[in-house]
């Protein structure tokens, strides 16, 4: 089973919902008719989310909810179902003067009701994205959330809290109907941990704002060295491994300067479950190694200097294969991210061989597997590879997505003219990629250079736009990062979400993403807004 067509219902699953109540309408308008007898006007404009609604039916009058108003989950809601109202009532207070209580049993006028339906009808959203996808009714005297899996609930329920914050008092909402869902799988960003720290602070506010967004993936690139030593001496050159276990066979793997503990990953993955979003850990190798090459040296090319594993040696595989069962355990998702990108073709057979051992024995451990698809330069296509890789398509020299679906593979966008962010760096977009042309221009189906695919394309499961800190000696912080980030962030997930549904105002959107904000969770980021 392909890694991320598996991981479309599970993406959906890792969240569930409940309903809510809403108070009161004092506000609303008789349905059809003003006073004195005028007509109502009907509320033609959506909520401003981000992203923007697929569908919306709008109806009469306002609804305002009060301080009666409740979250209302049904009798016998899963314990998943119950937390969720709770985190919503808590961000509902976070972000908005409603105190909501949560209860169990049948909504009152005035409630918000949020349940599960297997049954419900969602629009024209396709099969396997349905776990997703939510609809959202505002009636004159109560809201409903209704989706058919977990997922589509949260996201429900971040529809509802951006539509309070458009309001005015941010206790109101428009009398209507939004059906929606994704166009696309995957909706992904990609952060290169291994050549810069970033705390663990930081990662739990993205977790948080890729919720808020309905971005669903986050993948840590765990391991990487700099580019190119001064001098060409690798044992000068920085590297890291950011993982940190106790256990005394791997001691002094771990980076000195920063690495995460179970501990620290246990919170990531709570947070991430709590938001919507599947962390993909990627332990790269055979290249961008340094980190492993300094623990054993005896396992590099070139006599250990090189940031190259030399594959010729079944002891490196063999070591691979150890670190991969050290750490499995820790990773609650479907998918385990194993590199396999940039390595010298002249070794490609003992790199194919590499590629066919690991693949496999990662998937034994209970985890599918994700790769940079690097096979065309390599061997001039995937004939003789492990077929059932996920790939991210980042070159169109290396494995471009045209060859790459041909030969069988699903894939994520992650091409790096166009989506790579390398800060402050004169190459790959280091001030940040653009987000007026990323709202305009661009869509996951889009590569360039002659590659686009069909933007329906069964093999294209979405995008992944990735930051790389190649510039290791350079002084930036990660919230300077963030600060780049930031300029393209909501596009790219507006984009990834329903390119369709994005409309062509870029200043239309900017507003709305004013009103919305970087969501609960996310006050260590600077909110420093696109423009």
């Amino acid at each position: 089973m392909k890694l991320w067509s598996s991981l479309r219902p599970l993406l959906a699953g890792l969240v569930l919902a409940a309903p809510l109540a809403v108070i009161p309408a004092m506000e609303s308008a008789a349905a059809g008719a003003a006073p004195g007898g005028r007509s109502a006007e009907v509320n033609e404009a959506p909520p401003g989310v981000v992203p923007a609604l697929q569908d919306w039916q709008g109806g009469t009058g306002r609804l305002a909810l009060g301080d009666r108003s409740r979250i209302v989950v049904p009798a016998g809601a899963s314990a998943p179902v119950r937390r969720l109202a709770r985190q919503v009532a808590r961000e509902a207070a976070e972000l908005t003067p409603l105190k909501l209580r949560v209860a169990t049993g049948s909504p009152r006028p005035g409630d918000i009701s949020l349940r599960l339906d297997p049954r419900a009808e969602l629009g024209a959203v396709k099969p396997a994205l349905r776990p997703e996808a939510y609809r959202m009714t505002v009636r004159e005297d109560r809201v409903e959330l209704v989706a058919a899996a977990d997922k589509g609930a949260y996201y429900a329920s971040r529809t509802l809290l951006q539509s309070l914050l458009g309001s005015p008092d941010h206790r109101s909402l428009p009398v209507g109907t939004a059906v929606d869902f994704p166009d696309y799988a995957v909706r992904g960003f990609m952060l290169d941990v291994g050549r810069r720290f970033f705390t663990p602070e930081f990662i739990e506010s993205y977790l948080h704002w890729m919720g808020w967004l309905k971005m669903n993936t986050l993948q840590l690139h765990l391991n990487d060295n700099e580019i190119k030593p001064e001098g060409g001496d690798w044992s000068k050159a920085q590297s890291a491994f950011r993982l940190a276990t106790d256990n005394p066979e791997f001691r002094g793997l771990a980076a000195t300067d920063g690495a995460y503990t179970r501990a620290d990953w246990d919170s990531f993955e709570d947070t991430a479950a709590a938001n919507g979003v599947t962390l993909v850990p990627e332990i790269d190798a055979p290249a961008h190694a340094r980190s492993f090459i300094a623990f054993k040296p005896e396992l590099g090319l070139n006599g250990g200097n090189s940031d190259h594993l030399d594959l010729g040696k079944p002891a490196t595989t063999e070591f691979m294969k150890s670190v991969y069962r050290e750490f499995a355990p820790w990773f609650r998702g479907p998918a385990v991210h194993i590199g396999a990108d940039e390595y010298p073709k002249e070794y490609v057979d003992d790199y194919r061989g590499y590629v066919n051992t690991i693949a496999p024995y990662v998937r034994g451990l209970g985890k599918q597997v994700g790769a940079w698809g690097s096979f065309g330069v390599m061997s001039g296509g995937g004939e003789g590879y492990d077929k059932e890789l996920t790939l991210n398509s980042w070159n169109n020299e290396w494995y471009g997505p045209k060859a790459a679906t041909a030969d069988g593979y699903d894939v994520i966008n992650s091409n790096d003219a166009l989506l790579y962010v390398v800060p402050y760096a004169d190459y790959y977009h280091g001030q940040g990629l653009d987000g007026r042309w990323i709202f305009s221009e661009w869509a996951p189906h889009v590569f360039g250079e002659g590659q686009d695919l069909p933007a329906e394309d069964p093999r294209l499961l979405g995008a992944m736009p990735a930051v790389w800190n190649d510039l290791v000696h350079a002084d930036y912080t990660e919230l300077d990062v963030h600060r780049l980030v930031e300029k393209s962030f909501a596009a790219l997930a507006q984009k990834m979400w329903s390119p369709r549904a994005a409309g062509s105002d870029y200043s239309a959107f900017l507003d709305r993403l004013a009103t919305v904000g970087q969501g609960p969770g996310t006050g260590y980021l600077p909110d420093t807004r696109p423009e």
